[in-house]
Protein backbone atom coordinates (compact mmCIF):
# COMPACT_ATOMS: atom_id res chain seq x y z
CA UNK A 1 0.00 0.00 0.00
CA UNK A 2 1.50 3.30 -1.07
CA UNK A 3 1.07 6.67 0.56
CA UNK A 4 0.22 8.46 -2.68
CA UNK A 5 -3.30 9.27 -1.43
CA UNK A 6 -1.87 11.23 1.52
CA UNK A 7 -1.46 14.77 0.26
CA UNK A 8 -0.68 16.78 3.39
CA UNK A 9 2.42 18.93 2.90
CA UNK A 10 5.02 19.27 5.66
CA UNK A 11 4.88 22.45 7.73
CA UNK A 12 7.10 22.62 10.81
CA UNK A 13 5.24 25.67 12.14
CA UNK A 14 2.11 23.52 12.38
CA UNK A 15 3.80 21.05 14.71
CA UNK A 16 5.66 23.75 16.61
CA UNK A 17 2.38 25.48 17.48
CA UNK A 18 0.98 22.21 18.80
CA UNK A 19 4.11 21.39 20.83
CA UNK A 20 4.08 24.83 22.48
CA UNK A 21 0.29 25.01 23.01
CA UNK A 22 0.06 28.13 20.86
CA UNK A 23 -3.53 27.63 19.72
CA UNK A 24 -4.96 25.69 16.83
CA UNK A 25 -2.85 25.26 13.69
CA UNK A 26 -4.46 24.47 10.34
CA UNK A 27 -4.78 20.79 11.26
CA UNK A 28 -3.75 18.24 13.88
CA UNK A 29 -0.13 17.25 13.23
CA UNK A 30 1.28 13.74 13.35
CA UNK A 31 4.11 12.59 15.60
CA UNK A 32 5.97 9.36 16.41
CA UNK A 33 8.93 8.47 18.57
CA UNK A 34 9.69 5.82 15.98
CA UNK A 35 8.31 3.94 12.99
CA UNK A 36 9.89 0.56 12.33
CA UNK A 37 12.26 0.59 9.34
CA UNK A 38 10.31 -2.12 7.54
CA UNK A 39 7.24 0.15 7.38
CA UNK A 40 9.30 3.15 6.34
CA UNK A 41 10.83 1.06 3.59
CA UNK A 42 7.40 -0.18 2.55
CA UNK A 43 6.16 3.38 2.33
CA UNK A 44 8.94 4.67 0.07
CA UNK A 45 9.48 1.48 -1.93
CA UNK A 46 13.15 1.03 -0.98
CA UNK A 47 15.24 0.55 2.17
CA UNK A 48 14.95 3.59 4.43
CA UNK A 49 18.56 4.15 5.44
CA UNK A 50 19.87 7.61 4.59
CA UNK A 51 18.77 11.02 5.77
CA UNK A 52 17.32 11.58 2.30
CA UNK A 53 15.26 8.41 2.75
CA UNK A 54 13.98 9.67 6.11
CA UNK A 55 12.96 12.95 4.52
CA UNK A 56 11.15 11.13 1.71
CA UNK A 57 9.27 8.94 4.19
CA UNK A 58 8.28 11.91 6.36
CA UNK A 59 7.11 13.87 3.33
CA UNK A 60 4.97 11.00 2.04
CA UNK A 61 3.48 10.11 5.43
CA UNK A 62 2.63 13.68 6.39
CA UNK A 63 5.15 14.35 9.17
CA UNK A 64 6.54 17.85 9.54
CA UNK A 65 9.96 16.75 10.80
CA UNK A 66 12.57 14.04 10.83
CA UNK A 67 13.97 12.69 14.10
CA UNK A 68 17.70 12.09 14.36
CA UNK A 69 20.00 10.65 17.02
CA UNK A 70 23.74 11.08 17.51
CA UNK A 71 25.91 8.16 16.46
CA UNK A 72 26.87 6.64 19.82
CA UNK A 73 26.72 3.15 21.28
CA UNK A 74 25.39 3.37 24.83
CA UNK A 75 23.31 0.21 24.96
CA UNK A 76 24.24 -2.36 27.59
CA UNK A 77 25.86 -5.28 25.79
CA UNK A 78 24.75 -7.92 28.26
CA UNK A 79 21.07 -7.86 27.34
CA UNK A 80 19.42 -11.22 26.78
CA UNK A 81 18.42 -11.79 23.17
CA UNK A 82 15.31 -13.64 22.07
CA UNK A 83 14.85 -14.54 18.38
CA UNK A 84 11.99 -12.65 16.78
CA UNK A 85 8.89 -14.81 16.38
CA UNK A 86 6.77 -12.46 14.28
CA UNK A 87 5.54 -12.79 10.75
CA UNK A 88 7.99 -10.37 9.17
CA UNK A 89 11.26 -11.93 8.09
CA UNK A 90 13.18 -8.67 8.35
CA UNK A 91 12.20 -7.95 11.96
CA UNK A 92 14.94 -7.67 14.53
CA UNK A 93 15.40 -9.94 17.56
CA UNK A 94 14.10 -8.75 20.92
CA UNK A 95 16.34 -8.09 23.90
CA UNK A 96 16.02 -6.93 27.48
CA UNK A 97 18.22 -6.30 30.47
CA UNK A 98 18.60 -8.89 33.19
CA UNK A 99 16.64 -7.96 36.31
CA UNK A 100 18.83 -9.60 38.93
CA UNK A 101 22.33 -8.78 37.83
CA UNK A 102 24.25 -6.26 35.80
CA UNK A 103 27.73 -5.20 34.83
CA UNK A 104 28.22 -2.68 37.64
CA UNK A 105 27.85 -3.76 41.25
CA UNK A 106 30.61 -1.79 42.91
CA UNK A 107 32.70 1.37 42.58
CA UNK A 108 35.47 -0.80 41.16
CA UNK A 109 33.10 -2.04 38.43
CA UNK A 110 32.09 1.56 37.76
CA UNK A 111 35.68 2.71 37.39
CA UNK A 112 36.57 -0.15 35.04
CA UNK A 113 33.47 0.14 32.85
CA UNK A 114 34.25 0.99 29.17
CA UNK A 115 32.45 4.32 28.99
CA UNK A 116 32.19 5.79 25.47
CA UNK A 117 34.29 8.82 24.60
CA UNK A 118 32.03 11.84 23.95
CA UNK A 119 34.53 13.15 21.41
CA UNK A 120 33.96 10.10 19.20
CA UNK A 121 30.21 10.69 18.82
CA UNK A 122 29.13 11.16 15.21
CA UNK A 123 26.75 13.94 14.20
CA UNK A 124 27.10 13.17 10.50
CA UNK A 125 23.36 12.70 9.98
CA UNK A 126 22.69 16.10 11.52
CA UNK A 127 25.28 17.66 9.24
CA UNK A 128 23.65 16.03 6.22
CA UNK A 129 20.23 17.26 7.29
CA UNK A 130 21.60 20.80 7.51
CA UNK A 131 22.43 20.53 3.80
CA UNK A 132 19.39 18.80 2.35
CA UNK A 133 16.37 19.24 4.63
CA UNK A 134 13.58 21.20 2.94
CA UNK A 135 12.87 24.63 4.43
CA UNK A 136 9.37 23.63 5.50
CA UNK A 137 10.66 20.79 7.70
CA UNK A 138 12.79 20.63 10.86
CA UNK A 139 14.92 18.15 12.75
CA UNK A 140 13.98 16.89 16.20
CA UNK A 141 17.12 15.79 18.03
CA UNK A 142 16.39 12.80 20.25
CA UNK A 143 18.17 10.71 22.86
CA UNK A 144 17.57 9.67 26.43
CA UNK A 145 17.57 6.96 29.06
CA UNK A 146 19.72 8.31 31.88
CA UNK A 147 17.54 6.54 34.45
CA UNK A 148 17.03 3.46 32.28
CA UNK A 149 20.71 3.03 31.53
CA UNK A 150 21.63 3.28 35.22
CA UNK A 151 19.22 0.58 36.35
CA UNK A 152 19.98 -1.62 33.34
CA UNK A 153 23.73 -1.46 33.85
CA UNK A 154 23.23 -2.50 37.48
CA UNK A 155 20.27 -4.84 37.04
CA UNK A 156 17.03 -3.56 38.51
CA UNK A 157 17.17 -5.60 41.72
CA UNK A 158 20.75 -4.51 42.42
CA UNK A 159 19.84 -0.91 41.57
CA UNK A 160 16.92 -0.94 44.00
CA UNK A 161 19.12 -2.32 46.79
CA UNK A 162 21.94 0.10 45.98
CA UNK A 163 19.63 3.08 46.47
CA UNK A 164 19.84 2.23 50.18
CA UNK A 165 23.09 0.29 50.52
CA UNK A 166 25.38 2.05 48.01
CA UNK A 167 23.98 5.56 47.47
CA UNK A 168 27.43 6.86 46.48
CA UNK A 169 27.58 4.35 43.60
CA UNK A 170 24.11 5.32 42.41
CA UNK A 171 25.06 9.00 42.56
CA UNK A 172 28.28 8.37 40.62
CA UNK A 173 26.40 6.52 37.90
CA UNK A 174 23.76 9.22 37.49
CA UNK A 175 26.41 11.92 37.34
CA UNK A 176 28.47 10.04 34.76
CA UNK A 177 25.57 8.99 32.52
CA UNK A 178 23.78 12.30 32.94
CA UNK A 179 26.84 14.30 31.90
CA UNK A 180 27.32 12.10 28.84
CA UNK A 181 23.69 12.38 27.69
CA UNK A 182 23.59 16.11 28.38
CA UNK A 183 26.72 16.48 26.23
CA UNK A 184 24.76 14.93 23.33
CA UNK A 185 21.89 17.36 23.75
CA UNK A 186 24.25 20.33 23.96
CA UNK A 187 25.73 19.39 20.60
CA UNK A 188 22.39 18.62 18.95
CA UNK A 189 21.11 22.03 20.04
CA UNK A 190 23.94 23.72 18.14
CA UNK A 191 22.51 22.71 14.74
CA UNK A 192 20.22 25.43 13.34
CA UNK A 193 17.82 22.93 11.74
CA UNK A 194 17.30 21.21 15.09
CA UNK A 195 14.09 22.96 16.14
CA UNK A 196 13.10 20.71 19.07
CA UNK A 197 14.76 18.32 21.50
CA UNK A 198 13.18 15.04 22.60
CA UNK A 199 14.29 13.23 25.74
CA UNK A 200 13.00 9.67 26.30
CA UNK A 201 13.23 7.72 29.54
CA UNK A 202 10.53 5.40 30.88
CA UNK A 203 9.67 6.20 34.50
CA UNK A 204 6.52 4.22 35.16
CA UNK A 205 4.37 1.16 34.69
CA UNK A 206 0.64 1.24 34.07
CA UNK A 207 0.13 0.98 37.83
CA UNK A 208 2.59 3.57 39.05
CA UNK A 209 6.16 4.87 39.05
CA UNK A 210 9.07 2.43 38.91
CA UNK A 211 10.70 4.05 41.95
CA UNK A 212 9.83 6.78 44.45
CA UNK A 213 9.49 10.30 43.04
CA UNK A 214 12.30 11.26 45.43
CA UNK A 215 14.74 9.19 43.36
CA UNK A 216 13.82 11.03 40.17
CA UNK A 217 13.94 14.41 41.91
CA UNK A 218 17.36 13.75 43.35
CA UNK A 219 19.10 11.99 40.48
CA UNK A 220 17.27 12.46 37.16
CA UNK A 221 15.21 15.65 37.03
CA UNK A 222 18.20 17.97 37.53
CA UNK A 223 19.57 16.65 34.22
CA UNK A 224 16.16 16.94 32.54
CA UNK A 225 16.00 20.55 33.75
CA UNK A 226 19.40 21.26 32.18
CA UNK A 227 18.10 20.00 28.83
CA UNK A 228 14.99 22.13 29.36
CA UNK A 229 17.23 25.14 29.86
CA UNK A 230 18.88 24.45 26.50
CA UNK A 231 15.46 24.53 24.87
CA UNK A 232 14.43 27.73 26.63
CA UNK A 233 17.65 29.41 25.55
CA UNK A 234 16.82 28.68 21.92
CA UNK A 235 13.06 29.09 22.22
CA UNK A 236 12.33 25.57 20.97
CA UNK A 237 9.96 22.81 22.20
CA UNK A 238 11.14 20.19 24.69
CA UNK A 239 9.44 16.80 24.33
CA UNK A 240 9.52 14.05 26.95
CA UNK A 241 8.64 10.39 26.38
CA UNK A 242 7.71 7.99 29.14
CA UNK A 243 5.23 5.15 29.23
CA UNK A 244 3.09 4.59 32.31
CA UNK A 245 1.15 6.66 34.81
CA UNK A 246 2.95 9.91 35.57
CA UNK A 247 0.53 11.87 37.75
CA UNK A 248 2.99 11.99 40.69
CA UNK A 249 5.68 13.70 38.63
CA UNK A 250 3.63 15.64 36.09
CA UNK A 251 4.33 18.97 37.77
CA UNK A 252 8.02 18.06 38.09
CA UNK A 253 8.26 17.53 34.34
CA UNK A 254 6.59 20.87 33.65
CA UNK A 255 8.96 22.55 36.10
CA UNK A 256 11.91 21.01 34.19
CA UNK A 257 10.79 22.89 31.09
CA UNK A 258 9.04 20.02 29.30
CA UNK A 259 6.54 21.47 26.84
CA UNK A 260 5.13 18.28 25.36
CA UNK A 261 4.40 14.85 26.87
CA UNK A 262 4.44 11.62 24.90
CA UNK A 263 2.80 9.09 24.46
CA UNK A 264 -0.07 9.32 27.02
CA UNK A 265 -0.45 5.54 27.25
CA UNK A 266 -4.25 4.93 27.38
CA UNK A 267 -3.98 2.14 29.96
CA UNK A 268 -2.22 4.59 32.28
CA UNK A 269 -3.66 8.07 31.75
CA UNK A 270 -6.55 9.59 29.83
CA UNK A 271 -5.32 12.06 27.24
CA UNK A 272 -8.14 14.54 27.85
CA UNK A 273 -7.52 14.48 31.61
CA UNK A 274 -3.80 15.12 31.14
CA UNK A 275 -4.59 18.06 28.89
CA UNK A 276 -7.10 19.45 31.37
CA UNK A 277 -4.72 19.15 34.34
CA UNK A 278 -1.86 20.73 32.41
CA UNK A 279 -4.03 23.78 31.62
CA UNK A 280 -2.16 24.81 28.49
CA UNK A 281 1.29 24.24 30.02
CA UNK A 282 1.87 20.87 28.36
CA UNK A 283 1.00 19.57 24.90
CA UNK A 284 -0.23 15.98 24.74
CA UNK A 285 1.10 13.65 22.07
CA UNK A 286 0.13 10.21 20.81
CA UNK A 287 -2.47 8.05 22.63
CA UNK A 288 -3.50 5.76 19.73
CA UNK A 289 -3.22 2.33 21.33
CA UNK A 290 -0.40 0.21 19.89
CA UNK A 291 -2.34 -2.98 20.67
CA UNK A 292 -5.11 -1.77 18.39
CA UNK A 293 -2.60 -0.99 15.66
CA UNK A 294 -1.26 -4.53 16.08
CA UNK A 295 -4.40 -6.61 16.56
CA UNK A 296 -7.34 -4.38 15.71
CA UNK A 297 -9.16 -3.60 12.51
CA UNK A 298 -8.91 -0.44 10.40
CA UNK A 299 -12.39 0.47 11.63
CA UNK A 300 -11.26 0.25 15.24
CA UNK A 301 -8.20 2.38 14.48
CA UNK A 302 -10.33 5.07 12.85
CA UNK A 303 -12.68 5.02 15.85
CA UNK A 304 -9.70 5.70 18.13
CA UNK A 305 -8.54 8.56 15.90
CA UNK A 306 -12.01 10.09 15.97
CA UNK A 307 -12.13 9.83 19.76
CA UNK A 308 -8.71 11.47 20.25
CA UNK A 309 -9.49 14.25 17.79
CA UNK A 310 -12.79 14.95 19.53
CA UNK A 311 -11.46 14.91 23.10
CA UNK A 312 -7.82 16.05 22.85
CA UNK A 313 -7.49 18.26 19.77
CA UNK A 314 -9.85 21.23 20.36
CA UNK A 315 -7.88 24.33 21.30
CA UNK A 316 -4.63 22.90 19.92
CA UNK A 317 -1.81 21.43 21.98
CA UNK A 318 -2.25 17.94 20.53
CA UNK A 319 -0.37 15.84 17.97
CA UNK A 320 -1.69 12.43 16.98
CA UNK A 321 0.29 9.22 16.93
CA UNK A 322 0.69 5.83 18.56
CA UNK A 323 0.81 5.19 22.29
CA UNK A 324 4.52 4.32 22.03
CA UNK A 325 5.87 3.80 18.51
CA UNK A 326 4.89 1.84 15.39
CA UNK A 327 6.57 -1.59 15.73
CA UNK A 328 7.13 -4.29 13.15
CA UNK A 329 4.24 -6.31 14.60
CA UNK A 330 1.72 -3.53 13.92
CA UNK A 331 -0.42 -4.04 10.86
CA UNK A 332 0.73 -1.80 8.07
CA UNK A 333 -2.85 -1.18 6.92
CA UNK A 334 -3.73 -0.03 10.44
CA UNK A 335 -0.81 2.37 10.51
CA UNK A 336 -1.86 3.80 7.15
CA UNK A 337 -5.44 4.05 8.39
CA UNK A 338 -4.23 6.15 11.35
CA UNK A 339 -2.37 8.52 9.01
CA UNK A 340 -5.23 8.75 6.55
CA UNK A 341 -7.89 9.30 9.22
CA UNK A 342 -5.90 12.09 10.84
CA UNK A 343 -5.47 13.81 7.49
CA UNK A 344 -9.13 13.38 6.53
CA UNK A 345 -10.67 14.31 9.88
CA UNK A 346 -8.06 16.49 11.59
CA UNK A 347 -8.63 19.92 10.03
CA UNK A 348 -9.50 22.69 12.48
CA UNK A 349 -12.13 23.34 13.63
CA UNK A 350 -12.51 19.69 14.63
CA UNK A 351 -15.86 18.27 13.48
CA UNK A 352 -15.86 14.55 14.43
Amino acid sequence: MTLDHLTRKPDWQRLRRALLCEGEPDCVPLIELGVHPIWKSEAIGRPCISVADEIEFARRAGYDYIKLQPGISLSPGWKRVVPHMGATKTAMDRNWAAEGEGAIRSMEDFEQFPWPDPDTVSYARFEEAERILPDEMAVIGQYGDIFTFVWEVMGFENFAMALFEQPELVEALFQCVGALIYHLFEHMAEFPRVQALWYSDDLAYTGGLMVSPKVYRQHLFPWVAKIGALCRARGIPFLYHSDGVLWEVLEDLIACGVTSLHPIEPKSMDVAEVKERACGRLAVLGSIEVDTLARGTPEQVEALVRDRLRRAAPGGGYALGSSNSVPDYAKYENYITMLEACQRLGDYPIRV
